[in-house]
């Protein structure tokens, strides 16, 4: 096939004109285009206002040979490529006593289980929330002010914390064996938008994810696996050092001796219970600071040189920035037309997230502004420190709003803001009570002051990011995991047959990198045992 890169058209073209510029570009007609495939596309602002969708895409083309095409070209965009496909290793020749056992169905354990259902090795997930339509109405409830359900919320449950956030599916991972792509065209298989195959920055959104995690499960269960909610494991079975099985909250015991540990990075209980056996596992750097909300049309006219720009999406920004002490500050989870949520899994402790639906049309944008931690900063020594320092935070965040999510004016935050880009009357967007607090008072002295710094480049960098108006709250304190679970080059941990995966376990950092890491987990499985 062709491949063309920096095909430049303007916002809201029609398909046609996709084609009739690809055909002038390779200097045939356009009946000779046999199929368009578009690889990726991107905005292109560099300019502003003047905007252009930027396009790589493939082509199947007839008349001409391809090298003979792209040979009279003269173009140095254009060239024959070829698509590496997602392979699924040959099945190895051991024989499973017993089926897999998958811990979590969040995206790691949800995309393991699904390619192993595919390949006839009937997986058993163990999910300790609900099934995810039961598991909304938790959600939802608990937003309009019922009780906290700590084992059905916006971490546990089917389809893991990723169901209730963006759905944002970029990740920095390089897909040199061809699982990002293969994880995106699962998601378009079961539900999700198909232009999440191309665009630069995609997503899917929460209203629409519930209903694709529903699918894949689904897909599992008709392969031969079963799916079980509402059923925490609380301890594992060994022998010999090696797993023999998995015991339940409820005192039922599952034999396996291949256990995959797809845990979230929010499942403290199993991480303590993990240590005291014995599992091999060290505290780790992550980051912690508060959500910020703006308007999104500031974002879009610093974006996109308009407030309102025609034939666009709600802008999404990036910023970075190095404090004087050295800690790094940057933007997580950007949530364009989007909530902060009340993500909170333990009572009396307060933990925000950002939230969008697939439409990503509320009225303001919303970013976790966070500074980078390491065990240092913890306090304590151990592998479990940085639960604990998770925790503290957490405590001062509820205490300041009283249970609701705690609310501040950048303004009051830091007397350095600026003024004049946002209206005094900018309310948040959120899902869950909340109030106006100090916020300032919850984070550490150190994180504090590096969130200022960097709210103070930021705004150098958009105008108004560090208006006195914008709004802050906290805390963001589950950005990736406190703790890794080590694995060797097997993929194992010292207690052997299990297999730690995932954002809980330390190796991914979202739900496309933690996708790819469960696939990975179910290629090394396959790789060893035949189906069962």
């Amino acid at each position: 096939m062709i491949r063309i890169n920096q095909l430049k058209l303007p916002p809201g073209h029609s398909s046609e004109a996709l084609y009739e510029h690809c055909a002038r570009t390779l200097k045939i007609k356009r009946e000779q285009i046999e199929k368009l495939t578009i690889r990726r596309q991107s905005i292109d602002a560099r300019k502003k206002p003047e905007i252009w969708l930027s396009y790589a895409v493939d082509l199947k083309i007839k008349g001409i040979g391809e090298e003979k095409c792209v040979a009279r070209c003269h173009n140095s965009n254009v060239s024959v490529a070829s698509e590496k496909k997602y392979r699924f290793p040959e099945s190895g020749q051991k024989k499973l006593t017993h089926r897999p056992v998958i811990i979590g169905s969040g995206p790691a354990g949800l995309f393991c289980g699904y390619l192993l259902a595919q390949h006839g090795y009937r997986p058993i997930v163990l999910e300790r929330g609900k099934s995810v339509d039961l598991r909304q109405k938790d959600v939802e409830a608990f937003w309009n002010g019922s009780p906290l359900n700590p084992e059905s919320n916006v971490s546990f449950g089917e389809g893991g914390a990723g169901t209730f956030s963006d759905g944002k599916l970029n990740t920095l991972i390089k897909d040199k064996d061809g699982r990002g792509r293969e994880a995106l065209s699962i998601f378009v298989e079961n539900g999700a938008q198909p232009e999440i195959l191309y665009e630069a920055k995609p997503h899917i959104g929460t209203d629409v994810l519930t209903g694709v995690v529903k699918n894949m499960r689904k897909q599992i269960e008709s392969r031969g696996g079963e799916v079980f909610f509402e059923s925490r494991v609380d301890a594992l079975l060994t022998n010999q050092g090696h797993i023999s099985g998995v015991v339940l909250a409820d005192g039922r015991e599952i034999p396996a001796q291949a256990v995959v540990l797809a845990i979230g990075h929010s499942a403290r209980d199993t991480f303590a219970w993990l240590h005291e056996m014995g599992a091999d596992m060290e505290a780790k750097a992550f980051a912690v600071g508060l959500r910020t909300e703006h308007p999104q049309t500031l974002i879009n006219a610093a974006q996109y040189g308009s407030p309102e720009p025609e034939h666009l999406p709600p802008s999404p920004y990036k910023v970075t920035a190095q404090t004087q002490n050295g800690r790094g500050v940057y933007s997580f989870c950007m949530c364009p037309g989007g909530y902060v949520v009340n993500a909170s899994t333990e009572p009396g402790r307060m933990v925000v997230n950002g939230m969008s639906y697939s439409s990503r049309d509320s009225h303001n944008a919303n970013s976790a502004i966070i500074v980078s931690v390491t065990p240092k900063d913890y306090g304590a020594d151990g592998p479990l420190a940085g639960v604990a320092f998770q925790r503290r935070l957490e405590e001062a965040a509820w205490q300041a709003g009283r249970g609701r999510i705690p609310v501040q004016r950048y303004g009051d935050f830091s007397k350095k803001a600026t003024s004049g880009h946002v209206p005094e009357d900018f309310a948040p967007c959120m899902k869950g009570d909340w109030q106006f607090a100090d916020v300032a008072s919850v984070l550490p002295e150190a994180v504090r002051d590096s969130f200022r710094e960097g709210m103070e480049q930021f705004g150098r960098i958009i105008p108004g990011f560090d208006d006195e108006n914008v709004l802050v709250s906290g805390i963001e304190s589950r950005t990736s995991s406190p703790v890794r679970i080590r694995r060797d080059e097997t993929f194992q941990s010292n207690i052997r047959g299990l297999y730690p995966c995932g954002e809980g376990a330390g190796y991914a950092g979202g739900i496309t990198s933690a996708a790819m890491d469960g696939m990975r987990i179910a290629e090394v499985i396959a790789a060893e045992y035949a189906p069962f």
